[in-house]
């Protein structure tokens, strides 16, 4: 059975290592832990799990702080954590199983990553990365920020969940200002990070800038499938937020040269017909969504809602606006079976109720 390093990098995470820790300790072999500068009681607490804690001097590049992090282990595998990371109890016995199952020759074990929820705690944004690493010279991160371990080797995907619980709100501005700061130093941005750095533009609202710099991306004859068809839909919010409605349909419509059409881009295309009161259209890009196959293994990010339950709610938008409302409340029931809890169903199953719609 192969053996695991637990590798972090903290500061100031005094509220939140110890839940990260109490939910693997036992499951791995090694807990290496890097503070990068904290004043709290970060290692006093790390210090309760692990003798190997160590002081990094924190250099604004995320890459560089793991790859140390990683040169401290001595085990099989290197796995990475955030303090702000847990693996709830449902995972655990399928985290051992695949401890015993690992073949010898896998290179990188990728698993889920849910970091956002919905009102019931189901996951509604998730993405596969790296999380077992082989421990060699091989495998080390790259990027500044949004670093990442180019995936080569044999990989293997688990269904294994680490769950990103944040319970503050860390800095904002740090990666656009580490992005900023290798700029302003004359450095050069790969077409991973432009995508990540327009990204961070557009977080921070600066959006002329954001669409500069994401229609470069997409300009380039490289750079990875899924990041495109993301960096259409980061565009088209943009360019709505400009009061350039025809640009961001035209983008998000331009996803498809990249590839099939993904259930969050159809989403987006039906939003678009819905508000421009065109339902019919709207119909049949929502009614698309509803059949377009998951992409997990592709490695973009996942909106699981887009391929079922927002179709089926935005179906119902349709069908009532058109007038044929006993399709819309079959679509609402169906929205409904799949989050009772939800209060946009509810809303619309006492809005149906009303009207006695059976």
């Amino acid at each position: 059975m192969p053996t695991i390093s637990l590798c972090m990098i903290v500061k100031n995470e005094e509220l939140h290592l110890a839940r990260c820790l109490d939910s693997v300790a036992e499951l791995v072999d090694e807990i290496i832990v890097v503070d990068t500068g904290s004043t709290d009681r970060t290692i006093e607490i790390a210090s309760e799990y692990t003798s190997k804690v160590y002081s990094y001097p924190w250099k604004d590049d995320f890459s560089d702080a793991r790859n140390y992090s990683f040169s401290k282990a001595s085990m099989d595998y290197c796995m990475w954590m955030d303090a702000d990371d847990v693996l709830k109890d449902t995972e655990k016995e399928k985290f051992l199983n695949l401890k015993q199952m690992l073949q010898p020759d896998t290179d990188i074990v990728m698993m889920k990553y849910n970091t956002a929820f919905d009102e019931a705690g189901k996951p509604s944004f998730s993405y596969f990365r790296e999380r077992w690493i082989r421990n060699c010279s091989k495998y080390r991160w790259v990027g500044a920020v949004h670093e990442v371990i180019p995936p080569v080797g044999r990989l293997v995907y688990s269904d294994i969940a680490i769950s990103h619980k944040k319970m503050r709100s860390g800095d904002p501005d740090r990666n656009l200002r580490i992005y900023r700061k290798l700029l302003a130093e004359g450095k050069t941005l790969d077409l991973r990070q432009q995508y990540y750095y327009g990204r961070e533009l557009y977080y921070h609202k600066q959006y002329e800038e954001a669409v500069s710099v994401l229609e470069q991306f997409l300009l380039s004859e490289e750079g990875w499938i899924e990041n495109k068809i993301e960096a259409c839909a980061v565009c088209a919010d943009c360019y709505y937020r400009l009061g350039q409605d025809a640009a961001a349909l035209n983008v998000l419509l331009r996803s498809m040269s990249f590839d099939l059409p993904r259930a969050e881009l159809c989403c987006e295309i039906g939003k678009y017909f819905l508000e421009h009161e065109n339902y019919h259209t709207a119909a049949y890009w929502y009614e698309t969504a509803l059949h377009r196959p998951k992409k997990d293994h592709a490695g973009g990010f996942v909106l699981p809602d887009c391929y079922d339950y927002i179709p089926l709610l935005q179906l119902c938008v349709c069908f009532d606006k058109i007038g044929d409302r006993k399709k819309a409340k079959e679509y609402n029931d169906r929205a409904g079976a799949l989050k009772p809890y939800s209060k946009s169903y509810l809303y619309n199953k006492q809005y149906f109720d009303n009207l006695h719609i059976s």
